[in-house]
C-alpha cells in the first residue's frame, strides 16, 4: 500500500508570547520572555510564585458569554486557535466532506479549572453535593475535540491523546499517520492547556519539577544553563490543519511544511525522572528517522523538548549526540520553553508550529537566558543561545517528552 503524503496548511496559537501565530513567530525570534508574577490567583504563599500566562487574552471576544461558560479554559483555547487555523487554511466548509475530516486533540490533564473550583466550592458547602451539570462536562481531557467537531461538523475520526507533555505531539502523528492510510484526508490537530491554577502550581511544586527563581522570574526559564533549577509553567494552545498533499493541491491552498515521519517510545523507567542514559529520547528520534527514511545527517534544526530541568536537558543533549554523531555538530538546537514556559500537554503543538516556521523561513528561534555554560554538557553543541540565527532549514525535528516515560518526535520538510 502506498502512504499518502501529508502536508500543514494551516496555524493557529495561543501563547503567552502572543494571540496569534504572527504575534506568537515574531515574539519568538525577538527572544520575549513570556514569564511574569502570577496575576490568577493569590500566589503570595507558594513556593514559585510566577508563571508564563496569557496576556490580553478575554474569551468573550471571541465566544457569547452563554457558550464560554460552558466550558473550561483549555477548551476556550482550543477553539480560539482552531478558528485561526481553519481561516489560515482557506479551508471551505461547503466545498470539503466533513465526513473526512477529523479532529485528535491532546491534553495532558483537561480541566483542571474546573476540577479544583468544584472541589472549592463543595468544600465551602454544608456537605450537601451540588455541583454544576456541566462540571463533568467541562472537565473531562476529551471535551475539546468533541467541542471542535460539533462547532464545525467534523464526522471523521474524533479523540483525545493524553501522554503528559507529550500529548499534542501525539496526536500530530496520529492524524498524520491516519492521512497516510487513506482514512481521512483533513485533521484539525494540537492541544491545549490550561494549568495555571492553584492545583497545578501547587501540584508541580509538591514534586519539585517547577524553577524557584522568583527574585529573576523573567529569565527563569534557562535550559542548558548550569544555574536551571526547574521549568516554568506556561498555558495555552496550537493547532495544525494537516492534509493529504492530493487533496491540499486540488483546493489550491499554501503549504507551510511536509510532515514525513513520527517517532514514539517509552522510557519504560521512571513515572518523572528521564532514563539516565536518555534512552527513550535516543529511541524515539531514530523512530522518527526511520520512520521519514532519511539519513540523520539530513535533520538541520532539533526544537528540543528543553525544559530548564537538571536531569532532562542533560539527558536529552546526550540522546541527540548518541543519534546523530559528529553531524550533531551542524544541527542548530533550540528549546523555545525559554520563552513560553512549558505548555504541558499544548507544548508539542506549538512547539511544531515553531519547527514548521523554522522550516519555512530559514530562520532559528533562539534559546534565551543562558549565561553559565554546564560543564556536563558538549560545549561544541549549538545550542542557538540569545539569539535567532539565520541558516538553510530544510529539515526540522520537534521532540516532546511526558511523565510517564512517554516520548514523541515530528519531523517537517520544506515544501520546495
Amino acid at each position: 500500500m502506498e502512504l499518502k503524503r501529508v502536508v500543514v496548511t494551516g496555524l493557529g496559537a495561543l501563547t503567552p508570547l502572543g494571540n496569534t501565530v504572527p504575534e506568537y513567530w515574531n515574539a519568538l525570534l525577538a527572544g520575549t520572555s513570556g514569564a511574569n508574577l502570577i496575576t490568577r490567583f493569590d500566589a503570595s504563599k507558594f513556593k514559585t510564585k510566577f508563571a508564563c500566562e496569557l496576556k490580553g487574552f478575554n474569551i468573550e471576544d471571541h465566544l457569547e458569554r452563554k457558550e464560554a461558560r460552558k466550558m473550561d479554559p483549555y477548551t476556550h483555547y482550543a477553539m480560539v486557535v482552531v478558528k485561526e487555523a481553519i481561516q489560515d487554511a482557506g479551508l471551505d466548509l461547503e466545498k470539503i466532506n466533513r465526513d473526512r475530516v477529523g479532529v485528535i486533540w491532546g491534553s495532558g490533564i483537561g480541566g483542571l479549572y474546573t476540577f479544583q473550583e468544584e472541589c472549592f466550592n463543595f468544600a465551602k458547602g454544608d456537605g450537601t453535593p451540588r455541583f454544576n451539570p456541566f462540571f463533568i462536562p467541562k472537565m473531562i481531557a476529551d471535551i475539546a475535540s468533541g467541542y471542535i467537531s460539533i462547532q464545525y461538523g467534523f464526522r471523521g475520526p474524533n479523540y483525545t491523546t493524553v501522554s503528559a507533555c507529550a500529548s499534542s505531539n501525539n496526536a500530530i502523528i496520529d492524524a498524520c499517520t491516519y492521512i497516510r492510510l487513506g482514512k481521512a484526508d483533513v485533521f484539525v490537530t494540537g492541544g491545549s492547556e490550561a494549568a495555571i491554577t492553584e492545583a497545578g502550581v501547587g501540584g508541580f511544586n509538591a514534586l519539585k519539577a517547577l524553577s524557584e527563581n522568583n527574585e529573576n522570574f523573567a529569565t527563569a526559564s534557562r535550559p542548558f544553563d548550569q544555574t536551571r533549577d526547574g521549568f516554568v509553567l506556561g498555558e495555552g494552545g496550537g493547532c495544525l490543519i494537516l492534509e493529504s498533499y492530493e487533496h491540499a493541491v486540488a483546493r489550491g491552498a499554501k503549504i507551510y511544511a511536509e510532515v514525513i515521519g513520527g517517532g514514539m517510545s517509552a522510557d519504560a523507567y521512571h513515572i518523572t525522572a528521564p532514563h539516565p542514559e536518555g534512552l527513550g529520547a535516543l529511541n524515539v528520534m531514530r523512530a522518527a528517522l526511520s520512520d521519514a527514511n532519511i539519513d540523520p545527517t539530513e535533520i538541520d534544526y532539533i526544537n528540543v523538548h528543553g525544559t530548564s530541568t537538571p536531569l532532562g536537558d542533560i539527558q536529552e543533549a546526550k540522546a541527540i549526540q548518541g543519534v546523530f554523531g559528529e553531524h550533531a555538530y551542524n544541527l542548530n538546537i533550540s528549546s523555545t520553553k525559554s520563552m513560553t514556559g512549558h505548555l504541558l500537554g499544548a507544548a508539542g503543538a506549538i512547539e511544531a508550529i515553531a519547527t514548521i516556521l523554522a522550516v519555512k523561513n530559514d530562520i532559528i528561534p533562539p534559546t534565551i537566558n543562558f549565561v553559565n555554560a554546564d560543564p556536563e554538557l558538549d560545549p561544541k553543541l549549538n545550542f542557538t543561545f540569545n539569539k535567532a540565527q539565520q541558516r538553510t532549514v530544510r529539515i526540522g525535528m520537534s521532540n516532546t517528552f511526558g511523565f510517564g516515560g512517554h516520548n514523541t518526535s515530528a519531523i517537517f520538510r520544506k515544501m520546495e
